[in-house]
């Protein structure tokens, strides 16, 4: 057989091989409030994010505080900028207009986004979002959601996980939610997660903000309809970057 087939048929074998995101049965998912790249020193440096991610090697990445084309952080697309960065996908869920450009959630995914959905969140005050990806893992779908509630009122708050819990009612696919829930474990809010949902438990320590010397645990991961060997979260210790500490999960089968 000619030497030209075989060198063809390794490189068939190394592309398929190199390009797969999954390794072992596992999968890998950070969840950051950026502050729109805004560190605890005060620099805007949206390098510095991406270097902490990278660093992380998350398939699929949540992201809260995200600009899009905003003149405080340089009227950059952040989230397509940070998803050419890591050669990643990406999607941005606006969330208000801010400025002449715009403000929400993101979500970066090394596998190709089949479908989005923007979940509109109730209550007064600044409004929030789940941004929704839809994706194949070995050939399943499953759905992806970055999640930002308000940071006022736990009635409120409330009002958003049950209005989010109402929207994704009828989902047979696994679905991941990550961000900042803005609620401590004990709150009304947690408890009503942990009732829905599995709830990812972290290992180690458990606080998330402000990043350097964190004092509440308000970042976590839920999952719905997965089934996996072992689930669990923990947090990245990134005191400078952002004003959380990212948070990653791992899901192993």
């Amino acid at each position: 057989m000619p030497v030209s087939f075989f060198r063809k048929s390794f490189s068939l074998l190394a592309l398929l091989v190199f390009s797969l995101p999954l390794i072992g049965g596992e999968l890998r998912v950070v969840s950051y409030n950026i502050k729109h790249g805004e560190g605890m020193d005060g620099k805007l440096d949206l390098e510095r994010t991406a270097a902490v991610l990278k660093k992380l090697n998350a398939d699929v990445i949540a992201l809260q505080e995200v600009d899009k084309n905003c003149t405080r952080s340089g009227g950059v697309d952040q989230a397509a900028t940070l998803a050419k960065m890591l050669g990643m996908h990406h999607y941005f869920g606006k969330a208000i207009p801010l400025g002449k450009g715009e403000y929400g959630n993101a979500v970066l995914s090394k596998f190709p986004i089949e479908a989005t959905k923007l979940h509109q969140l109730p209550g007064a005050g600044e409004k929030r979002v789940v941004a929704e990806v839809q994706v194949k893992v070995n050939g399943e779908k499953i759905s992806f959601c970055s999640i930002h509630l308000d940071h006022k009122s736990e009635q409120v708050r409330m009002q958003q996980i049950e209005a989010f819990a109402a929207a994704v009612a009828d989902y047979q696919h696994p679905l991941l939610l990550t961000g900042d829930f803005n609620a401590q474990p004990d709150s009304k809010v947690m408890a009503y997660c942990r009732k829905q949902w599995t709830l990812v438990d972290k290992e180690g320590g458990k606080k998330t903000c402000p990043a350097t010397n964190p004092r509440v645990e308000i970042d976590y991961c839920v999952l719905l309809n997965w089934k996996v060997k072992k689930a669990f979260s923990r947090v990245v210790d990134e005191p400078v970057a952002s004003d959380h500490r990212p948070v990653l999960t791992v899901l192993q089968w």
